[in-house]
């Protein structure tokens, strides 16, 4: 028997989880259809409401900017041009799929967001299909599409607002000081530490599917020195470690194209503004006069790992203006 769909979360299906053709996607009760961009079911009353949406190269109405997002609504296929998919007439809030979106909007419901491999390149993944949690549709309203019509008629669009639930990024972020007591809590008895607060780090310090498979794409190797521990189980240990970080007031996403892999030592110094990323990705690492370089003149990048220039950028030219404003060169 089919498990029943459900508003919210999916039980069992791991937030950063990535599947690999939308026949998947529907397997796992993510997305009602294998095709649409917008998935309906029936609410408690028989109203279709929105469940989930996919991001993969939609209308040029759409923006992605991760924490928040502008989605253009549905057409039938008869009023979208066959290959540059421009709308040839408004659209309608009559339209099933804009209707049931909307009427999510209106009982407040959270919408699950799957980025497909085809979407904005700052988030998407590099093949498949990654459910990226749940957001909130802010605004639902007419707009004017940037794209006239055939004619150069205006086309009125069903466009929608939605911003990312923030609890759903609390537990992944650390700051230096926490990933220190994390790790030391790892060996040390509970009579030391008291429950509740190794339970809490525990909580926090756990990896996004995200994080796993950029380790698991150098096999714990660190990107930016070479380094590759293991411990006496045998295996390696490496953090995955955001160039732009998730917490405020960076907010960055929890993508592959953001994530590096490193040693706890690295990881450190890019959180401290130790090392930064150039344009090339060769590594620039801060140390004193006279000190001798301990990373690699370049990181290591795998093929597979679509590491984004944008949030390397980012990170670079934060720790720039910090030295900046302290009055550095």
């Amino acid at each position: 028997m089919t498990a029943e769909r459900v508003v919210g979360h999916v039980e069992g299906i791991e937030l950063g989880s990535v599947h690999r053709r939308r026949q998947n996607v529907f397997d796992a009760r993510l997305h009602g259809d294998t095709q649409r961009g917008i998935s309906k079911l029936k609410d408690a009353d028989g109203e279709y409401v929105s469940d989930a949406i996919v991001l993969n190269g939609g209308y040029h109405d759409d923006d992605d900017n991760w924490h928040e997002i502008r989605y253009t609504g549905a057409s039938p296929g008869s009023q979208k041009h066959p290959v540059t998919k421009d709308l040839l007439a408004s659209q309608s809030w009559d339209y099933a799929d804009n209707a049931a979106l909307k009427r999510s909007f209106e009982r407040g419901y959270p919408v699950r967001i799957l980025r497909g491999a085809k979407g904005d390149e700052r988030y998407s993944p590099n093949d498949g299909y990654r459910y990226d949690g749940l957001y909130r549709i802010t605004e639902a309203r007419t707009a004017i599409s940037v794209t006239p019509g055939p004619g150069g008629e205006p086309i009125e669009i069903c466009q929608f607002i939605l911003v990312r639930c923030p609890e759903q990024d609390e537990q992944h972020e650390l700051t230096t000081a926490e990933r220190a007591v994390a790790d030391l809590v790892a060996f040390t008895d509970e009579e030391k530490f008291p429950q509740t607060r190794t339970a809490q780090i525990q909580r926090m310090v756990r990896d996004t599917a995200a994080a796993r498979r950029i380790k698991d794409l150098y096999d714990g190797q660190c990107q930016t020195c070479g380094i590759r521990l293991v411990g006496a189980n045998a295996k390696p240990y490496s953090q995955g470690a955001h160039l732009k970080p998730l917490a405020a007031p960076h907010k960055g996403p929890d993508v592959e194209r953001n994530i590096l892999c490193l040693c706890p030592n690295c990881h450190v110094r890019l959180d401290i503004g130790a090392i930064s990323l150039d344009e090339d990705w060769s590594v620039i690492e801060r140390i004193p006069d006279g000190a001798s370089r301990t990373t690699l003149p370049r990181l290591t990048l795998h093929k597979n790992h679509g590491l984004h220039q944008a949030y390397a950028a980012y990170q670079r030219e934060w720790w720039n203006n910090f030295h900046r404003s302290r009055g550095g060169a």
